[in-house]
Parts: structure tokens; C-alpha cells; sequence
């Protein structure tokens, strides 16, 4: 009984040892986010003697952050979605169609993930600056679908083989379509899939740097990243405001992972059970 409760004791000390380290830097960013300059030079450790929003303001304002926000939100909702629509769509008939070639276009579409980004850069941005596609957010939305179905499409084909063909052939006996099986019966039991696979492409997308940056110049068209990029050569030695930019850019994530933290973990729980 002792030692079980040594060990527990243990387990939970290493937990909050670990937890200390991996939440220290968003607090130290979070609590110099409030101070001046020169406080943050004085003491960077200490607590802010008031909450002075002033940071916020003037970052808010500098970063262009509402425009910045928007164009964020639209790449990342817009090439989840059609990453998980076209890729579920990819998998069922590479899955469930007895093609010649569906073993092929399979492997192809996996081992393009073994292709580093940078081997292809070059040449993506000639192509792309020669068909016209070059700072347009629908360009960069295209890409993200290109470089994110691999993945998901390896994903959903194990998960779609493992779903019993009956329920298929029991649904078209009664009168349904191909793509009303699909819609109605299989992509409903993709749910857990879905949700891990949606939770890596935001956190991918949201937090990309390198894609943006070679493909949007104008600064109507900055993501995020680019504007916080842009803000930090700005302001490199204003610390308060810098750290203030940086809270504005990682919350919208954080405020996102609270509350849905419930379905992620049940998505990536069901899709390891599964």
C-alpha cells in the first residue's frame, strides 16, 4: 500500500514536472506580454505591477491582425474541408472499386509523402508563378490539398476497409446510390477518422510558415504567421508589444483546442481502438 502510494506520488510529481516546463514559456510570453519595454528589460521574470492592454492595442492594430485572422480562417477551414471530402471520396473508390490501376495511384499518392517539400519547391513556384497562381489564397488552398491528401487518404483506406461491405450491398437493395451510400452510411462511420485527421491539418495549416511565405507577397493577402513575421523584423527590440503579438497569434488555437478538446480525444481514442 506504501509504495503504491510512493509511486502514484511519483507519477504525479514527473507529471507536473513535465507540465512546469511545457507551460513555462506561454507564461513568460503571456506575463511580458504586459510590461513595457524596459520593464521586460529589468526583470522578465517578475509579474507585471498592472494588466496594461496598451500591447494588445497598438499590436492589434500594427499586425493588421483582423485581416490577417480572416485570411487564416479561410485557408484553414476551406483546405480541411476539402482535404477530408476529397480524400474520404479518394480512399472509398480506391477501396471498394476493383479498378486496375487503384493499387498503383494507392502507393503513388503514399510514397508522395517520402518526397521532401524542398525538393519540388522550385519548381512548384515556376509553375505556379507561370499559370498565374502566385499571392492568391486559392492557390495556396489548392496546394495545402495537394501536399495534405496523401496522408489522409492513407488514413481513411485503412478505415474503410475494416467497414463490412454488407452495409453497402444492404443500402443499394433499397434503392440507394452510389454516392448516397457513401454520404449516408460510410463517411457518418468515418466520424473518429475525420475529427484526428481535421485536428492535423488546422494545427498544420494554422501554424505554416514556409507555404504562405513562398506563395502570398502582398500584404492583403498575409496569413498569421506571415503578419506576426513581419511584425517581429518590425519591432524586433519592443519586447512588450512583440510578446503581446505573439499571445494574439497562438490563442485562437488554444481557445479552439479547450472547446473541443471533448471530441478530439474521443476522435484519436476511437480511431486507435478502431
Amino acid at each position: 500500500m506504501i509504495k503504491k502510494r510512493i509511486n502514484n506520488s511519483l507519477r504525479l510529481l514527473v507529471i507536473s514536472i513535465v507540465f512546469i516546463l511545457y507551460i513555462s514559456p506561454l507564461l513568460l510570453v503571456l506575463i511580458n506580454s504586459f510590461k513595457t519595454t524596459k520593464e521586460f528589460l529589468l526583470s522578465p521574470l517578475s509579474l507585471p505591477d498592472k494588466l496594461n492592454f496598451q500591447n494588445y492595442i497598438e499590436a492589434f492594430s500594427k499586425m493588421n491582425f483582423l485581416h490577417s485572422f480572416i485570411n487564416t480562417l479561410i485557408v484553414t477551414i476551406l483546405s480541411t474541408a476539402f482535404i477530408v471530402l476529397f480524400s474520404s471520396m479518394t480512399a472509398y473508390i480506391l477501396v471498394r472499386r476493383s479498378w486496375r490501376f487503384n493499387r498503383y495511384i494507392f502507393f503513388i499518392m503514399v510514397g508522395a509523402m517520402l518526397i521532401p517539400f524542398q525538393a519540388i519547391m522550385i519548381p512548384m513556384l515556376r509553375i505556379f508563378g507561370f499559370i498565374g497562381m502566385i499571392n492568391n489564397i486559392w492557390g495556396l488552398i489548392y496546394l495545402y490539398i495537394g501536399f495534405g491528401a496523401g496522408l489522409a487518404v492513407f488514413i481513411y483506406h485503412g478505415f474503410i476497409k475494416s467497414i463490412p461491405l454488407e452495409l453497402e450491398e444492404a443500402a443499394m437493395i433499397d434503392g440507394a446510390s452510389r454516392t448516397q451510400v457513401f454520404f449516408h452510411i460510410i463517411f457518418p462511420l468515418l466520424k473518429s477518422t475525420t475529427i484526428t485527421i481535421a485536428v492535423l491539418d488546422v494545427l498544420w495549416i494554422w501554424n505554416d510558415f514556409l507555404l504562405p511565405n513562398l506563395v502570398l507577397l502582398s500584404r492583403s493577402q498575409m496569413t498569421l504567421p506571415l503578419s506576426t513575421y513581419r511584425f517581429y523584423l518590425t519591432y524586433t527590440v519592443d519586447y512588450g508589444l512583440l510578446m503581446a503579438g505573439l499571445v494574439m497569434t497562438v490563442a485562437p488555437l488554444i481557445l479552439m483546442y479547450l472547446f473541443l478538446q471533448r471530441y478530439i480525444i474521443k476522435g484519436i481514442i476511437q480511431g486507435s481502438i478502431k
